[in-house]
């Protein structure tokens, strides 16, 4: 990786391509960010790419390790930082690449004990921007070498990472979109399905409501297949 050969640029060409074509896919997001770390990493041939996002459901938040294409899976499950701990953080914070010549004397690295079994000395750590220029987590690439990362190198890395912070935006808002759909319908159907039990029971609309849930609760079934149930015209026992 000492210069950028024009096979590199191929392959970053490649990767934007790649992650380009998931903005617009139905990728779960797990597999878009699998997906992200598998074409940095063969881009920019780096030993390990590893991908961490905010997780603002946590009060505070806190920054997750979500994916990385050459780690065990079990690892990435549990690690977690504060917004501010780490290099990770500090990419947060500043919101610019942070270059690392070797991790395990960088004081704000974290995970050296991991770098050492995994035979880690470079870095180079961007953050992920999405279109308005929030970042939503950090994108790390590791080298097995010490390396000077050039600053034609982490642009390019930059531009991937950005294209790539798209994407998952775009795939977290269409689980919205999804959610929100498959929540109207299922009240359409909670609507109808109550029709039904008022006219067939002769009962309000709140037993009807009541009757609809305790049926889902002891059957363990989801409210949606008790209520196509009742419209399918199933038999229920009281």
């Amino acid at each position: 990786m000492e210069r950028i050969a024009s096979e590199t640029y191929d392959r970053y060409i490649k990767a934007l391509m790649d992650i380009s074509g998931a903005i617009t896919s139905d990728l779960y997001l797990d597999d878009l960010l699998k997906l992200i770390v598998t074409v940095t990493a063969n881009a920019t041939g780096v030993q390990i790419c590893s991908l961490w996002l905010i997780d603002e459901t946590c009060e505070p938040p806190v920054i997750r390790l979500k994916a990385s294409q050459a780690i065990d899976p079990e690892y990435v499950n549990d690690r977690v930082l504060n917004m501010d701990e780490g290099v990770v953080g500090h990419v947060i914070t500043t919101n610019k690449p942070f270059i690392v010549k070797n991790v395990l004397e960088e004081p704000r690295f974290k995970e050296k004990e991991t770098a050492k079994k995994l035979g880690l000395v470079s870095m180079v750590g961007v953050p992920l921007q999405e279109r308005e220029g929030k970042v939503i987590g950090v994108l790390n690439c590791f080298t097995a070498v010490s390396h000077s990362f050039l600053d034609t190198e982490i642009n390019l890395i930059r531009t991937v990472a950005n294209q790539a912070a798209i994407a998952i935006m775009n795939t977290e808002l269409m689980v919205k979109i999804k959610a929100v759909r498959e929540e109207l319908e299922v009240r359409k159907l909670m609507d109808r399905a109550k029709d039904v039990l008022i006219l067939r029971r002769n009962i309000s609309v709140e037993e009807a409501h009541r009757w609809i849930q305790k049926k889902s609760m002891d059957m363990r079934k989801p409210i949606r297949n008790v209520v196509e149930d009742i419209l399918l015209s199933k038999e229920f026992d009281d």
